[in-house]
C-alpha cells in the first residue's frame, strides 16, 4: 500500500493525490528509500521508526500540500521473519487532518546465499479499513486493502543493489462511487557505503495504476542521505521527484517530496 511512504501518490487529481499520500502505503523500507531492502532485525531485535514528510503535487495548474508523519514499529519473531505495525498521521493544507489506514504485515527472506551476497524476501501488507468519514475525507480506503512484494538485495564492491516488484489491491467502500485500483510496481536502489557513518542512495521506480478501465502510469526517481552516528541508530533524509501521466485528457501531476526520518534499533 503506497504512500509516500513513500512517492507512490499520482492520481487523477491533485485532491486525489492526497487521497493516497494519507491512504494505503508499503511500511518505510530502510528510510528514506522507497525500495525496501531483505534485512530483517534477528530473533527478539526491535526497530522503531518516525518520519516526516512534505509532500507538494501540482495538477491542473493547482497545488496541494500534504504533510504525513508515519510510525512503524518492527519486531524480530524469528532470525528470518519480520512483524511491523504502521499507523500514519496526515495533514492537507486547507483540508483533512487524522490518522489514515493502519498498515500491519511482515517480511520473511526465505532466501541468502553470504557466498554471493544474494538474498530475496517477500512482504505481505494487510491495510486495515478507515471509517466511512476519513474516507470521504481522502484519508484512506474503507475496505481492508493488501500489498505484496518481492525483494531481491544483492551485495556489491561499493555497497547493495535493492530491487523490488510488487502488486497492490486498494478497495474502497461502494457508497464512495470510486473504482477499486490495482498497482503494479517496479524500483531499484543502490545505495553505496562512503563510510562507517555515511551511505548514499540513489532509487528509480516505475508503477502502473488500473482503475475504472483505464490506466495510469508514473515514475520517480530518488536521492538520499543516511547518517549513523551509532549502531542504534539511523538519521535520514531524501528528495524525490514524481511523474504521473494522467489516463484521457487528465494531463500530467508533478510531485516533489521531501521525507526525514530518525530510525531506533534495540
Amino acid at each position: 500500500m503506497t504512500t509516500l511512504q513513500a512517492p507512490w501518490f499520482g492520481r487523477w487529481s491533485a485532491g486525489a493525490i492526497l487521497a493516497l499520500a494519507a491512504g494505503t502505503a508499503p511500511v518505510w523500507a530502510m528510510q528514506p528509500l522507497v525500495t525496501d531492502d531483505s534485512g530483517t532485525q534477528g530473533q527478539g531485535g526491535q526497530q522503531l521508526e518516525l518520519a516526516y514528510q512534505f509532500d507538494r503535487a501540482r495538477a491542473g495548474g493547482k497545488t496541494s500540500r500534504t504533510h504525513t508523519v508515519p510510525l512503524t514499529y518492527t519486531y524480530g519473531a524469528t532470525g528470518t521473519l519480520d512483524l511491523f505495525v504502521q499507523p500514519g498521521y496526515t495533514y492537507q493544507e486547507g483540508g483533512a487532518r487524522g490518522l489514515g489506514n493502519t498498515v500491519v504485515g511482515a517480511k520473511w527472506r526465505f532466501y541468502g546465499d553470504a557466498d554471493s551476497g544474494t538474498s530475496l524476501a517477500l512482504k505481505p501488507e494487510l491495510a486495515l479499513p478507515v471509517s466511512a468519514r476519513r474516507e470521504g475525507e481522502g484519508l484512506g480506503t474503507g475496505r481492508a486493502s493488501g500489498a505484496l512484494t518481492l525483494i531481491l538485495s544483492q551485495q556489491v564492491p561499493f555497497g547493495f543493489v535493492h530491487v523490488n516488484a510488487g502488486v497492490e489491491r486498494d478497495r474502497f467502500r461502494p457508497a464512495l462511487d470510486q473504482p477499486n485500483e490495482t498497482h503494479w510496481r517496479l524500483s531499484a536502489a543502490p545505495v553505496w557505503n562512503v563510510s562507517q557513518e555515511w551511505k548514499l542512495a540513489l532509487d528509480v521506480g516505475l508503477e502502473s495504476v488500473h482503475l475504472g478501465g483505464q490506466t495510469q502510469r508514473s515514475r520517480f526517481v530518488q536521492v538520499g542521505a543516511i547518517y549513523s552516528p551509532s549502531a542504534a541508530l539511523d538519521l535520514a533524509l531524501g528528495l524525490t521527484r514524481q511523474r504521473t501521466r494522467e489516463p484521457g485528457e487528465a494531463g500530467r501531476t508533478q510531485t516533489t517530496s521531501t521525507t526525514a526520518g530518525a530510525t531506533w534499533h534495540f
